[in-house]
């Protein structure tokens, strides 16, 4: 999949779209959401990242499902790391991947 240039933080469609469409507070989204109003203010004024929870509550609040909000941050979060990448690194030249998994299956066991 393409990453989207500069995908927006979900945070941002929450206070931007979200909220004032559904003319609500923070507060009052906050207390839907069964969340503290600070812990919802992170996440709008992207401090705080989308979790797999509050994906849940998201989808259980807006419908939808959980994974697009999980995607949205993996989006975001992917394309801030690539913009502050700097470190050089090799590419190995093989990999066993079946013999790398019996391995960690072996020591699992």
């Amino acid at each position: 999949m393409a990453l989207m240039f500069n995908p927006p933080h979900p945070g941002s469609i929450l206070r931007e779209d979200v909220l004032p469409a559904l003319g609500l507070s923070v507060t009052d989204a906050a207390l839907q959401l069964k969340i503290s109003r600070p812990a919802l203010s992170r996440v709008l004024n992207e401090h705080a990242a989308i979790s797999a929870e509050m994906a849940l509550r998201l989808a259980a609040w807006l419908g939808g499902d959980a994974g697009t909000w999980v995607r949205m941050q993996a989006d975001y979060d992917l394309w801030q790391a690539k913009k502050a990448h700097k470190v050089k690194i090799k590419k190995v030249e093989h990999v066993e991947i079946a013999a790398a998994e019996d391995e960690h299956f072996a020591l699992a066991a």
